[in-house]
C-alpha cells in the first residue's frame, strides 16, 4: 500500500530542490511517479521549480519523463515553455518523446519559440524536434516567434536559428496569413530581412560573438564583446548580446547591469525592459520582473507585447487573477484577438470560474468558428460547470 503521506513530502521536497531529503524519501519507499491532485509527480514539481540537480536524481531513479499532470503538460514540455534549457537537454537523454504536445496541440518548440528563450529553441531545433509542426491555434514556431514577438534583438535571433532549421516562412495561419505577412503588418523590418533571406548581420564583431554562443564559448564571446565595447560603447547591441551570454553563465547579477547600462544610454529602449524582466525571473525576483514589464507598459500603453508577456508570467506564478486584468487589458485593445480570449479563458477555468471561462471562449469562437480546439474547451468547461452545480 502507497504511503501518501511519504509520497506528499517526496513531491515537496523535490519543488524545494532538497537532493538530500529527496534520496531519503525514495530510500524509505516514496513512490517516484506518485501523481498529486493536479496531477503532478516529484520531476514535475521540481522541473517547474527549474531544481536541475533534483531532477536529474529523480530521471536517474526511474521517473517517467513523459507523464502528464491534469492539464496534460509533460515534464519535458514544461522545461521547453519555461525556458529551463539544461534540464529540457537531461531529459532528451532519459526518453524525452520529441513529438509530444501540450494541450494545444504544441511541441516544446513552439512555446520556447513564442516566449523568447534562445538557447532552448536551439536545443529543441538540434535534438529534432519537428520546425514546420503546427499547434491547435494554427501556428508553428516561426509564426508565434512573430506574432507575439516584438522584431527585437532576441527574437530575430531566435527567427534566424528556425530559418536556419528549414522553417517554412510561406506556411499560413487559420487567417491565411503567413510569418512574412505578418512581420511586414507588424513594422519588423529586420524580420523582414530574415524571412526573405537578405540579412546579413554588418557588425563584424556581433557576428564573432553571435558564432561563439551558439557553440557555448560564453566566455570567448564576452572576451569579444568586451573589447568591442571599448571603441563602441554607444552600441546597444553589444550590451544586449554581452548580457545574455553572461545570464547563460548564471551571472545574472552581471548580466542585469549590462542590461541597465543600456538603458542608462536609452531609457526609450523597451527591449531591453524584457531582457531585464527575463534575468529577474530567472533570479526567483517576480515582483521586480514584474514591475519591469509594467515600466516598458507605462512608457508605451498601446504595445501590447510586454503587457502579454507579463500575462504569460502571471500564469506561470499561478496568479491567474491578475493575468484576466492583464488579459481584459489586452482585448480592450485588440478585441479580435482570439488567442488573447482563449488565454483568458484558461485562467478563469483555473480560478473555477467556468460560466465566465465560457463566455470567453465563446468570443474566441465567433472569430475562429472552425477551431475545434476552442469548442473543445467549451465542452470541457461545460462540463465542469454542470459538476461545480452538483
Amino acid at each position: 500500500m502507497e504511503n501518501k503521506s511519504l509520497n506528499m513530502e517526496l513531491i515537496y521536497a523535490s519543488e524545494q530542490g532538497d537532493s538530500a531529503t529527496v534520496q531519503r524519501l525514495l530510500q524509505e519507499g516514496a513512490s517516484i511517479d506518485f501523481k498529486d491532485e493536479n496531477g503532478r509527480t516529484a520531476l514535475m514539481a521540481a522541473t517547474q521549480k527549474n531544481q536541475l540537480e533534483v531532477v536529474h536524481l529523480l530521471l536517474e531513479a526511474g521517473s517517467d519523463v513523459n507523464t502528464r499532470d491534469i492539464t496534460q503538460l509533460t515534464p519535458f514540455i514544461c522545461s521547453g515553455a519555461n525556458g529551463f534549457h539544461e534540464i529540457l537537454s537531461l531529459m532528451l537523454k532519459y526518453g524525452a518523446d520529441l513529438n509530444s504536445v501540450n494541450r494545444f496541440g504544441g511541441t516544446a518548440l513552439l512555446p520556447s519559440s513564442e516566449k523568447g528563450y534562445l538557447k532552448t529553441v536551439q536545443v529543441c531545433l538540434d535534438a529534432g524536434v519537428p520546425v514546420n509542426h503546427v499547434n491547435n491555434l494554427g501556428w508553428s514556431a516561426l509564426l508565434e516567434s512573430v506574432i507575439l514577438g516584438n522584431g527585437g534583438r532576441l527574437y530575430s535571433n531566435i527567427i534566424e536559428i528556425l530559418v536556419e532549421a528549414g522553417a517554412d516562412v510561406n506556411l499560413q495561419d487559420r487567417d491565411g496569413k503567413s510569418s512574412l505577412q505578418h512581420a511586414i503588418e507588424l513594422k519588423q523590418e529586420k524580420v523582414v530581412e530574415i524571412l526573405n533571406k537578405k540579412y546579413q548581420e554588418e557588425n563584424q564583431d556581433i557576428q564573432t560573438a553571435k558564432k561563439l554562443y551558439k557553440e557555448n564559448k560564453y566566455e570567448e564571446a564576452i572576451s569579444e564583446l568586451n573589447k568591442a565595447l571599448e571603441t563602441d560603447s554607444q552600441n546597444l547591441d553589444l550590451y544586449f548580446y554581452k548580457g545574455y551570454c553572461l545570464q547563460e553563465l548564471k551571472r545574472f547579477e552581471d548580466a542585469l547591469a549590462e542590461y541597465k547600462k543600456a538603458l542608462a544610454l536609452n531609457p526609450n529602449d523597451l527591449d531591453f525592459y524584457f531582457y531585464t524582466a527575463n534575468c529577474l525571473r530567472l533570479m526567483n525576483k517576480p515582483e521586480e520582473a514584474l514591475a519591469e514589464y509594467d515600466k516598458a507598459c507605462e512608457l508605451d500603453p498601446n504595445e501590447t507585447f510586454y503587457r502579454y508577456h507579463k500575462s504569460n508570467y502571471l500564469r506561470e506564478l499561478g496568479r491567474h487573477k491578475d493575468a484576466v486584468k492583464e488579459m481584459d487589458t489586452l482585448l480592450s485593445m485588440q478585441p479580435h484577438r482570439y488567442d488573447f480570449s482563449f488565454h483568458k479563458a484558461n485562467s478563469l477555468r483555473s480560478l473555477g470560474l467556468h460560466q465566465e471561462a465560457i463566455n470567453a471562449i465563446e468570443n474566441a469562437i465567433a472569430n475562429d468558428p472552425t477551431n475545434p480546439l476552442y469548442h473543445l474547451h467549451k465542452e470541457q468547461s461545460i462540463e465542469l460547470l454542470n459538476k461545480q452545480q452538483d
